[in-house]
């Protein structure tokens, strides 16, 4: 009898525990799916609540206190409490919320969509190719804010060389790097739970974006910043350092569907991903100029591609549909892995 007791206190326990895990499996994909909803229909939070913006101002506020420390080690401190003070935050919106499963849901999904920034990468693209069909000045002026070449000056194929760059590279950065994490530390959740997962799950991507924003502020060789941007420059490049490779598989594999230079695409990634002074960014950007057969260059900083043929406009939209496929292919293969991995664990 108590044996018989004990076998059926363990088939109740496995139920539970299966049902607890399931419900874990379907938060985080739905969650996911969910939020790239919101962020391609809707876009960006307003500015005055968006996360990155806030976190942005805190990047600001403590580089303005560490700067005078003319070492690398100011970079850390203002790691250290950027971090801190955002996770601080994140946990009390995260208990709050806590105190309904549907409210839960709803702000992790929302909060989760603000780490990545897939309509705003597309859509500048094209806007750009329409404000230069339009008028050269205003293509210009828009460019500017994306690179941070002097934009004054450009000609329309140097204009269009920085718009494909801005996009390809930001595909690792907007959305790609941040879903890998999320995923990564969603499968170890699933494979050993434990307290609070739930806001672990959603501060991991948002220290990547913490990371990123820090890099693109601080992350330059100018003499006010080579001091505290070193280490912030450095997290991003590890922290990128896979994702960025897979982002340019995964374009290869795109430029393959869409009946473009695949195998050129593969050959100019190995031979230019390189070039660039970032360990990253070339891999998704050698490997589109690969695919559409044209030359991306940067003035007095690389050259990527060989010189097939005249860049145009219409090659941003060619862009532009490589890397809406290159992010639906990754989203279906980590979708696909994640379950696979919850049916054998």
């Amino acid at each position: 009898m108590i044996e018989y007791n004990y076998l059926l206190n363990d088939i109740i326990f496995t139920k539970i525990e299966s049902i607890v895990s399931l419900k874990l499996f379907l938060f985080i994909i739905l969650a996911l799916l969910l939020s790239l909803v919101i962020d391609i229909i809707f876009g960006e939070l307003p500015t005055k609540i968006h996360p990155v913006v806030i976190i942005g101002s805190f990047i600001n506020f403590f580089k303005n206190i560490f700067i005078s420390i003319k070492s690398r080690i100011s970079g850390l401190f203002v790691i250290l409490s950027v971090c801190i003070v955002s996770s601080v935050i994140l946990y009390i919106i995260y208990i709050v919320s806590s105190i309904n499963y549907v409210l839960l849901f709803i702000v992790f999904t929302v909060l989760l969509s603000s780490t990545y920034s897939v309509n705003m990468l597309l859509q500048t693209a094209e806007d750009v190719k329409n404000a230069l069909n339009e008028n050269i000045d205003k293509a210009r002026e828009m460019v500017s804010y994306l690179v941070s070449r002097n934009t004054d000056e450009l000609t329309e194929s140097f204009i269009v060389s920085a718009v494909i760059e801005s996009l390809t590279e930001n595909i690792t950065d907007s959305y790609v790097a941040p879903v890998f994490y999320y995923f990564i530390f969603g499968i170890i959740i699933l494979y050993k739970p434990f307290n609070n997962q739930l806001f672990y799950l959603l501060l991991i991507p948002m220290l990547y974006r913490i990371s990123n924003t820090m890099d693109a502020m601080l992350g330059y060789t100018t003499e006010e910043l080579a001091d505290i941007g070193f280490l912030p420059a450095k997290i991003d490049d590890i922290l990128n350092y896979i994702p960025a490779r897979i982002s340019g598989l995964y374009l290869v594999m795109s430029a393959y569907l869409l009946g473009l230079d695949y195998k050129n695409a593969y050959k100019i990634m190995r031979r230019d991903a390189r070039k660039c002074p970032s360990p990253n960014s070339g891999y998704t950007m050698a490997t589109t100029a690969g695919a559409l057969n044209i030359q991306l260059v940067k003035k007095q900083t690389y050259i990527l591609g060989d010189d097939n043929k005249s860049i145009t406009s219409d090659d941003i939209s060619k862009a532009v549909k490589l890397s809406k496929l290159t992010i639906l292919l990754f989203t279906l293969t980590v979708i696909i892995l994640f379950t696979l991995f919850y049916v054998i664990i």
